[in-house]
């Protein structure tokens, strides 16, 4: 793999360079206050090209005939200024510089406009791609140390949740027979699958967390937020960036990206990501480390202008992953309520068997089943924007494809158990969405689109009991279970098929009352059906035509098949108030009723006494979104944004995962709860204390609740009971920490490094967060306790030329759980997943 990133970083720095001719260009640089700058640094940005301004602040640089081109002008303590330039300008140019301690005020396209983000009255993070890059964050699972709203599970990339305000994907193992709640778009394109948030960002320019239901903004419904990314576009100035960093546990992370014009009116940008990292747990078994990193994607893109008014991308990408990982370690023991001779500690007593470390952050396991995470996802993508009056006309159409390549150890132990538990998936999706976002009269612009998607999953699994099964199944003192060879070899081999379709027509006005007071109504009409194919059948163990023999091999697998197909139809909506009590205090409201689509159960079903399946599980109810929210943004000083919001969401018929004792029912099944709810306050806030001091934080305080819930499963100590199901109603949803909180802060000077003028930082960063259940149904023993990490850099940054920091994750080396999960057939051992304990390394950038 490490060979692979040299390789790929080579090929991308030689495409860099290109031919040049001559001409002049001339400018005045100034201070905002038009005061004259000395000693400017102007620089044709891709090239070593560069001026200086003399002390009445002008400058002539030769562009050697590079038309278009980008001038960089860089001066210590001041915002560097991009000026693009397609032909040489006939007057000098006037450039004037903002001091860097003004705080950037940064601009969103989430409402399908170019606006400031404290002038849209959405709860919304930005963390631009900058901020990403410094702050290692080159995943979700990093961003959500940045933005505490943002929560993410994943014991391994299928098995991924993205939830906002605790809200979004059913806690635990992932179904695929329903549609996330937070949406997840990369340049306007919808992702499906939960599992591309596990893969590494690639070039990306800005990265926006709208929080609640934005059903009239977003072509795929989404009833928590949504994360709406944009990458670098080509341009016709050459450009280039390349990174690269190196830490212990060996890792290593590459990032390269070139853009230039290929003609005329066509430019281009291709763009690698890898990381690749040694295991952070011990697999004593095999003698090697385990939880590695592997990955590497690549994205290219080209850009047309046929005309001044339309611009034509088509992008295509490709991400891999081949790691040895997603191991977790046995956390702990529960008790439950089943006989003393089925209790976990009497069961590998009578195997012989001992656990390699009772504490799991000894990070020891000896896993017999290979662990094996392999997935591909990609696909390619045409986006057409045109203006046509006052708004832009934009198609995306998109085709993508998700690849899950899987092996597993669901007892967690070194005993054969389950020797194979393995579901490979392959999922392809194609979408189209066409929006005319723009303005309608002098009072009212507004955004209005159709989407459709059409997507398919197919699963061949397989699950495959070992030589010790027969001792974590026996349910009676019958000798016969002990029969040789009963269970060895006997499993089950799964065909889940599912087809999914979507079509939706969605829009929102933004009425300007006054200048002040807006009223924004939208509303969402929604189209969903899914048809679903599940059959399982037993092979193997041994062969026999004992009644009883057979009888006990049901007890562990049964054969099982069903069809399902539904669909429904919804209409909801929102409207908000906003209103603009001076420049800078802006107050809003929302009433939001939204909608997630039917889901329908394809991992198998419980069975009644008679074993046989619950079909009235197989169709799981839409749940029915209330969403209630007010917020007030505002500047309260100069260089400071601090804002509040407050909200509350109601669900009915909640979508639930519920994790089943039985071992046919793999990774769980789906359920309705049938009343939640949500309620909390935001906070998040910056601050320029000083040219040389920045601060940034945010706390959110949430508070999740099962309303009614009488039929939840039952917590793994309860497995056992005389009960099915128990009513929780009262208790915590899982996932759902009541406080969660970032705070960082930057001291930084100015200084020059091999000629470059720029800055020398120290930056901290911190996160934390309350304990939580990891659990559909609360358990003492699966309680995640709350922890915080604290992070650091310190080094020189700049706009042009070299760039380099050390950095610390973890710096504490805090031993932390991220999730808790029971083993499969819930014989009271579970497991964690392990939060990295502390990491260090040096990251180099070189901008052309």
């Amino acid at each position: 793999m490490k060979t692979s990133i040299q390789n790929i970083f080579t090929i991308l720095f030689f495409l860099t360079f290109s031919i040049s001719f001559a001409q002049n260009i001339e400018g005045i640089v100034t201070t905002s206050e038009n005061v004259p700058l000395e000693a400017v640094n102007v620089v044709v940005k891709g090239t070593t090209n560069s001026a200086v301004t003399d002390n009445s602040g002008k400058f002539i640089i030769d562009s050697k005939g590079r038309l278009p081109l980008t001038l960089l002008i860089q001066y210590v303590g001041y915002t560097t200024a991009e000026i693009e330039l397609t032909a040489i300008p006939a007057n000098p140019l006037q450039v004037a510089l903002k001091e860097e301690n003004e705080l950037i005020e940064v601009v969103v396209s989430s409402r399908r406009r170019i606006e400031k983000v404290q002038d849209v009255p959405i709860a919304i993070s930005v963390i631009t791609g900058k901020q990403a890059e410094q702050t290692g964050a080159f995943n979700v699972n990093r961003i959500k140390e940045l933005v505490p709203s943002v929560q993410l599970y994943s014991s391994n990339p299928r098995n991924t949740g993205i939830n906002i305000r605790s809200l979004g994907s059913p806690f635990g193992l992932t179904n695929d027979g329903i549609d996330p709640g937070v949406g997840f778009y990369v340049d306007g394109v919808y992702y499906a699958r939960p599992a591309a948030t596990t893969l590494d960002f690639i070039d990306v320019e800005q990265i926006e967390v709208l929080r609640g239901p934005q059903g009239s903004l977003f072509g795929k419904n989404t009833t928590s937020g949504a994360f709406n990314i944009t990458t670098r576009k080509p341009s016709f100035t050459s450009g280039a960036d390349f990174e690269v960093s190196y830490g212990n546990y060996s890792f290593l992370q590459a990032k390269a990206s070139v853009t230039g014009a290929l003609g005329k009116k066509v430019a281009g940008r291709l763009s690698f990501s890898g990381t690749s990292r040694d295991g952070l747990v011990d697999n004593i078994a095999t003698g090697r480390s385990t939880n590695t990193l592997n990955n590497q994607g690549i994205r290219g893109q080209l850009l047309w202008t046929p005309t001044v008014n339309t611009n034509v991308i088509f992008a295509a990408d490709i991400t891999t992953q081949r790691p040895d990982g997603y191991a977790q370690v046995v956390a702990g023991v529960a008790p439950t309520q089943r006989a003393a001779y089925r209790q976990f500690d009497a069961i590998i007593a009578d195997l012989n068997y001992q656990l390699p470390s009772l504490n799991a952050f000894d990070r020891k396991i000896d896993q017999d089943t290979p662990w094996r995470s392999n997935q591909d996802m990609g696909g390619f993508s045409l986006n057409v924007d045109t203006k046509i009056g006052g708004g832009t006309l934009t198609s995306t159409t998109a085709w993508r494809f998700w690849n899950w390549d899987p092996s597993n150890d669901r007892d967690f132990t070194g005993l054969q158990v389950l020797a194979k538990s393995q579901n490979p998936t392959r999922q392809t999706q194609i979408t189209q969405e066409v929006r005319y976002a723009g303005q309608i009269t002098s009072k009212i612009s507004g955004v209005a689109g159709v989407f459709f998607i059409d997507q398919t999953s197919q699963t061949d699994g397989t699950e495959e009991s070992g030589n010790a099964q027969w001792r974590f199944s026996q349910s009676t003192t019958s000798n016969l279970w002990k029969t040789p060879g009963l269970f060895e070899g006997y499993g089950i081999k799964t065909d889940a098929r599912i087809r999914a379709s979507s079509a939706a027509v969605f829009g929102q006005i933004d009425w300007a009352i006054t200048d002040r007071l807006h009223i924004l109504p939208g509303l969402r009409y929604n189209f969903d059906k899914k048809d679903a194919h599940y059959a399982r059948t037993t092979y193997g163990g041994l062969q026999t035509t004992d009644p009883q023999l057979l009888a006990l091999k049901k007890l562990v697998y049964s054969d099982q098949a069903f069809d399902s197909s539904t669909d429904n139809t919804d209409f909801s909506g929102n409207i908000t108030v906003t209103f603009k009590a001076s420049d800078k205090i802006n107050a809003y409201g929302t009433f939001a009723k939204s909608y997630k689509p039917v889901g329908v159960n394809v991992a198998g079903l419980p069975t009644n006494s008679a074993g046989q399946p619950l079909l009235d599980l197989a169709v799981i109810k839409p749940e029915k979104v209330y969403h209630y929210e007010v917020g007030v943004k505002t500047s309260p000083f100069r260089n400071s944004i601090f804002n509040i919001a407050l909200f509350k969401t109601d669900i009915k018929d909640f979508q639930t995962n519920v994790q089943a004792a039985e071992l046919g029912v793999n990774r769980g099944y789906l359920a309705n709860a049938d009343k939640v709810r949500v309620q909390g306050v935001e906070v998040d806030g910056s601050f320029v204390i000083s040219p040389n001091l920045t601060i940034n934080g945010a706390v959110t305080y949430t508070d999740g609740t099962y309303v009614k819930f009488t039929n939840a499963p039952l917590p793994l100590e309860e497995t056992g009971a005389p009960v099915s199901f128990k009513d929780v109603s009262g208790t915590n949803l899982p996932g759902a920490s009541r406080w969660a909180g970032s705070l960082g802060g930057e001291l930084s000077d100015n200084a020059r490094f091999f000629g470059n003028a720029g800055k020398v930082f120290l930056a901290v960063d911190s996160y934390a967060r309350s304990e939580f259940s990891s659990s559909p149904s609360a358990s003492k023993y699966l309680v995640v306790q709350g922890y915080a990490i604290f992070n650091a850099r310190l080094g020189f940054r700049a706009s042009q030329g070299l760039s380099v920091h050390f950095w610390g994750r973890n710096l504490l080396n805090k031993d932390y759980y991220e999730q808790l999960l029971p083993a499969g057939g819930n014989a009271g051992q579970y497991a964690g997943v392990l939060g990295d304990q502390r990491t260090y390394g040096i990251t180099l950038k070189y901008s052309l």
